[in-house]
């Protein structure tokens, strides 16, 4: 051992016996850059410590010796920095409809953090943490020379090329032992992978050639390279090249799918290849992923998509889309058999729910001493459901009322055709002269405000329900609300009323003595137009200021007084008149303006 300064230890602990210290030896070892470790360098530190050696004692105070040593077991390996992201709009990768370009934004980019791999191989260039401790301390960060090796004080090389990472503590504590008998420990670790830099070729944004470890992730060159190409490149092949050889194919998709990314061990020079694209099929529909997908060209099916679009549990069909050829053809099929269907470059698929209605459900409200839902099948008719219900001597069987969504919706839309209608008139209006184009604004602004408040009326729904006789062979719909109305013998005054109020049924009167009970008509009260609201949704418009027979009214009606409009000064007199009257029938509210 030509070079090492004198140090003494026991028969037990080294096998040959060392020159006599003081028996408490210590090695520490610091990194230097390649400029630390030149022939003029060396050259130096062999003269201060009176030998060719490459190391130079530092005695401390107290009873071990420290010696400093450079960069261990060879030629430094090349310092390559990672690279630093560069500058990258990846907003093209967020705002694309291609599954799986959402995967780069630049978060892979960043250097990537230590993180242990077992199944790592160690190679030339890497950086070896080794520390013994006990009788002998030592500790050091050594790179792998270009034999493999690296090198111990008193143990000399240990050869850990192609190791892999999980044994290599095991490796270093053999070749300790073969010398060190007793009382020193060895602890082994990789301290950072060699440094290489890699080429980004293919269809991605930026092809280049960027660095980083062999041990960072495929992900992590092609986030610096801007990512796969969505609109040419490959998210099912991506490809690890070593001269003309392929390493290893990797599928995106699976990483995306179910977090699966193969450990793929970098060596400096190798190239990640990214092929052009393959088959395109657009998804929408009733899926958590509507998007473009990449299908091999290897006949793929529905099924296989299905795996990676995920339709909803609602999804019972798809609609196929073939756009090859010179015709743009349709085809419908069950999910069921979705691994019959094959797909075709092109192709756009529609995922739907073709289901046909089993059972409706239908709510009862008001006077009964029956459930409040009844789940009915599909068909069922108002009469099978009355027969359902267990009536009481409050109940008012000849005023059912019957409410549906689709009708609510349907005077909904004819009350904003009627809105939208008035809207246009008012807006296009013209005028003759200045003072009435002033005057017609301001009408305009009124009109305008009305229609806006008008919007927000909300129809009631309800369906005008036949005579008794007829009513069982009404069809009911899912969702419509019977409501059963109590007997309370009232009547309900309302609108353009002094005071509007619910009156006492009383048979010895009749329409006129019921506005005049509710403080008879306002100033803006138009007696020309009431409207009679039965309880059944039948309803009769009566002119008070003609003489002829009036209405008779019954227990439960609703009786609106509408509001006078100028037809003098307002320009749309007659469509503000009808709307108001629609209003009164569909939602049984006075709405002036």
């Amino acid at each position: 051992m030509s070079g090492w300064p004198a140090v003494q230890a026991q028969s037990d602990i080294f096998p040959g016996g060392l020159p006599a210290t003081d028996g408490n030896t210590s090695y520490s070892s610091q990194r230097t850059t390649s400029s630390d470790t030149g022939p003029s360098s060396a050259a130096s530190q062999g003269a201060n410590n009176g030998s060719g050696s490459s190391f130079s004692p530092v005695v401390p105070q107290g009873s071990r010796t420290t010696y400093t040593q450079p960069q261990g077991g060879g030629a430094p390996a090349p310092q390559v920095q990672p690279s630093a992201p560069q500058y990258f709009d990846y907003q093209s990768n967020l705002g694309s409809d291609v599954f799986g370009a959402q995967l780069f934004t630049g978060a892979f980019a960043n250097a990537g953090a230590a993180q242990f791999n077992p199944d790592y191989v160690i190679s030339s260039g890497d950086s070896i943490q080794v520390r013994l401790w006990g009788a002998f301390d030592y500790d050091a960060q050594l790179t792998v020379d270009p034999q493999g090796n690296i090198f111990l004080p008193h143990v000399g090389p240990v050869r850990v090329l192609g190791e892999r990472n999980q044994n290599l503590e095991s490796v270093v504590n053999n070749a300790v032992r073969r010398v060190f008998r007793a009382n020193v420990q060895s602890y082994a670790s990789l301290a950072a992978a060699q440094p290489v830099r890699i080429f980004v070729s293919g269809f991605v944004h930026r092809p280049g050639a960027y660095n980083g470890t062999s041990m960072d992730s495929l992900l992590h060159y092609l986030d610096q390279a801007g990512g796969v190409d969505p609109e040419r490149g490959t998210f099912l092949a991506v490809q690890v090249k070593r001269g003309e050889q392929v390493r290893a194919t990797v599928n995106l998709y699976d990483f995306l799918l179910s977090g699966f990314m193969p450990t793929v061990q970098l060596a400096n020079g190798d190239v990640i290849f990214v092929p052009p694209r393959q088959n395109v099929v657009r998804v929408s529909g009733l899926v958590e992923n509507a998007k473009r997908f990449e299908v091999s060209s290897a006949s793929p099916t529905v099924a296989q998509l299905i795996a990676v679009a995920k339709p909803f549990a609602e999804a019972t069909h798809v609609r196929v889309q073939r756009n090859t050829g010179d015709l743009r053809n349709t085809e419908y099929y069950p999910l069921s058999q979705a691994s019959q269907v094959f797909l075709q470059n092109g192709d756009e698929l529609e995922f739907t729910a073709d289901k046909k209605p089993g059972t409706i459900t239908v709510r009862v409200e008001g006077e009964h001493m029956s459930p409040q839902e009844y789940v009915l099948p599909y068909g069922s008719k108002l009469g099978e459901l009355i027969g359902h219900i267990h009536f009481n001597d409050r109940s008012e069987l000849e005023s059912i009322q019957l409410f549906r969504r689709s009708v609510q919706d349907r005077q909904k839309q004819i009350l904003e055709t009627s809105l939208r209608s008035l809207e246009t008139s008012v807006l296009t209006a013209r005028s003759g002269s200045t003072d009435e184009a002033r005057l017609r604004q301001e009408e305009a602004n009124l009109t305008l405000q009305w229609i806006d408040r008008a919007r927000k009326v909300q129809p009631l729904g309800q369906v005008v329900i036949a005579p008794i006789q007829e009513r069982a062979t009404l069809l009911l719909e899912n969702g419509d609300v019977l409501r059963i109305p109590t007997r309370d013998g009232l009547v309900l005054v309302g609108g353009e009323v002094l005071f509007p109020n619910a009156v006492a049924y009383d048979s010895r009167i009749d329409l006129a003595d019921y506005i005049n009970r509710a403080g008879g008509y306002t100033q803006q009260a138009d007696d020309a137009r009431v409207v009679v609201a039965r309880r059944d949704g039948t309803f009769e418009q009566v002119n008070m200021d003609r003489w002829g027979t009036k209405p008779v009214i019954k227990a439960g009606d609703q009786i609106l007084v509408l509001p006078k409009v100028d037809e003098k000064n307002r320009q749309f007199w007659k469509d503000i008149t009808q709307i108001m009257y629609q209003i009164a029938v569909s939602a049984k509210v006075v709405f002036g303006l």
